[in-house]
């Protein structure tokens, strides 16, 4: 496994050793069974593996300035190279290989959700995305394929703890997209850069769409796909009842205990984001991503809806910071 240090790899991780497997961790720390960089290291360890997970990456909740823009793309692109180079070399290779990769690969969509087929969008998240798989599914491998594209993940990690914050914050009514001063931060990256050079707006009116899944159902539709051999490429990690925006911030008031949220228009969610140090479009872009091969594979949601999930994951955090 890559990318282990987050909290999914955590989760996974134990899940995993739960099931019986054999961990070996692929990273950059003293610990690690091998280090990027040390493709002899990584060689040894993929050649004869069962499955190969990868979950390495610059986490995304950050501001998108040049620096990190270059590395949340290398980080990404990079270390699914040098394990496609250590796959493609090994005599025994996985006979599956988990790559993570997001659902903001597809368009602003406002007017219908996409499964797995949907259309994709342009820009520079959109594009970390579609040269992360292209790496991905380069050439031909006797190696299973799936690419994770997942939603946002509600649990221990900081996408849920910045959209828990807003809330408490007063910022927890409907989020609204309006005019703000262009900048160049969202352009294109990569080989063939998609979208327009400055950025843009929609008007959302609060109904973006938000898609997300419950950490226990990540983990739990991860344990689904490897048990079945018929699921090859581009997966969904969403849940089947995305929502839109308004009711989010509902949502997020009620799981905080906030009394009272205010609707953000962008001119006021600019200098909170700002202060979280992340980027607008988490709230504002529409992500409307349903689970289309999950379902149709048969996986059923632990967590379909979202009060129940964010109940959960609240009260998981409040139970840890009273520790």
């Amino acid at each position: 496994m890559a990318g282990a240090s987050g909290f999914i790899g955590e989760r996974l991780i134990a899940q995993l050793r739960g099931a019986g497997y054999q961990v070996a961790v692929i990273g950059r720390g003293r610990t690690a069974d091998a280090q990027w960089g040390d493709g002899p290291a990584l060689a040894a360890l993929i050649d004869g593996a069962e499955l190969l997970v990868n979950l390495a990456g610059k986490n995304v909740g950050c501001r998108y300035h040049e620096a990190a823009r270059n590395e949340i793309l290398a980080s990404r692109v990079d270390t699914t190279r040098s394990l496609h180079e250590a796959v493609s070399q090994a005599a025994d290779p996985p006979a599956l290989w988990l790559n993570a990769s997001t659902a903001t690969i597809y368009r602003h969509s406002m007017d219908a959700p996409n499964t797995e087929d949907g259309r994709l969008g342009e820009g520079f998240s959109v594009d970390v995305a579609r040269n992360w798989e292209r790496e991905f599914f380069r050439g031909e491998l006797p190696t299973r394929r799936v690419a994770l594209r997942m939603a946002i993940v509600l649990g221990d990690g900081p996408a849920t703890r910045k959209l828990l914050a807003v809330a408490r914050l007063g910022l927890g009514g409907a989020q609204h997209d309006s005019w703000w001063p262009a900048h160049r931060r969202y352009r294109g990256i990569g080989p063939d850069p998609s979208g327009a050079e400055r950025s843009g707006w929609h008007r959302t009116r609060g109904n973006q769409r938000f898609s997300w899944i419950h950490v226990d159902d990540a983990i739990g539709a991860i344990g689904h796909i490897i048990d079945h051999p018929e699921i090859t490429g581009p997966v969904n990690l969403s849940s089947p009842n995305p929502v839109a925006n308004r009711a989010l911030m509902a949502s997020l008031r009620r799981a905080t205990g906030a009394k009272f949220g205010l609707p953000a228009y962008r001119w006021m969610l600019e200098p909170a984001m700002f202060v979280l140090r992340v980027e607008p479009e988490m709230l504002l872009k529409s992500r409307w991503a349903l689970p289309g091969v999950l379902q149709g594979t048969g996986y059923e949601f632990r967590w379909p809806h979202l009060d129940a999930a964010l109940d959960d994951v609240a009260g998981n955090l409040a139970a840890k910071q009273a520790l």
